[in-house]
């Protein structure tokens, strides 16, 4: 008699396969509802905002020190100050002329800033002034001596003067060349720092630029 039997390892092989398949499905099938449980939970990115452009507001008033800077006029005087419209007697002459822009493509701009001593003390003489027009595209234009244009500026001429404690603003008026093109009209104004002459006419200065009104 044949006492052999066939071996059960196929069976068992077979067997520990088809386990090893079913836990492979079993972790797959648990990874994929990780991920969307976890892709549930995440919150929605938030909508970008959209970005809005910032817009300088023009300043027309500025304090430097214990001297606050105002802006009070602006007005273009065309190509030519004539004889006819002079308003300091002081400096006009019976042969006084009419004054034209060097150049056909510039205008003759006259700035009036006012200053105020927002102190306690007065400050000294000479310790501000305004200087140069700025546009928009950082073009200088430098004020005109004031002996050329003295016969057009209210007397007195009060640019730099002592400024008393809680007075009215002292104006300051200066008349420049500026081109026809140019915009966005700005002015220098400007004090010795600590408000003193010496470091003004040394160039030790605090300065801001104030925004213009043309009219």
């Amino acid at each position: 008699m044949n006492t052999n039997k066939s071996s059960g390892l196929p069976a068992q092989a077979g067997q520990a396969s088809r386990l090893l398949l079913v836990l492979a499905i079993v972790v797959l099938v648990a990874a994929i509802i990780v991920y969307l449980v976890m892709r549930m939970a995440t919150p929605a990115p938030k909508p970008v905002a959209p970005t809005t452009p910032t817009i300088q507001l023009p300043i027309y008033e500025q304090v430097l020190g214990n001297i606050r800077f105002v802006f009070e006029s602006a007005i273009d005087r065309g190509s030519v100050l004539t004889a006819s419209s002079t308003i300091n007697s002081q400096y006009t002459s019976s042969n006084q002329k009419d004054l034209t822009v060097s150049n056909p493509g510039a205008k003759f701009i006259q700035v009036t800033i006012g200053a105020q001593n927002i102190g306690t003390e007065n400050t000294e003489q000479n310790a501000w002034t305004i200087g140069n027009i700025v546009d928009s595209r950082g073009r200088n234009f430098v004020p005109l001596e004031t002996y050329t244009v003295a016969p057009w500026i209210p007397n007195p001429d009060l640019c730099g003067a002592l400024l008393k404690p809680a007075f009215d603003p002292s104006p300051c008026t200066k008349v420049y060349e500026v081109s026809k093109e140019s915009t966005g009209l700005k002015v220098v104004v400007k004090t010795g720092i600590n408000n003193t002459a010496n470091n003004l006419s040394s160039g030790k200065t605090n300065q801001f630029l104030i925004d213009l009104i043309v009219k």
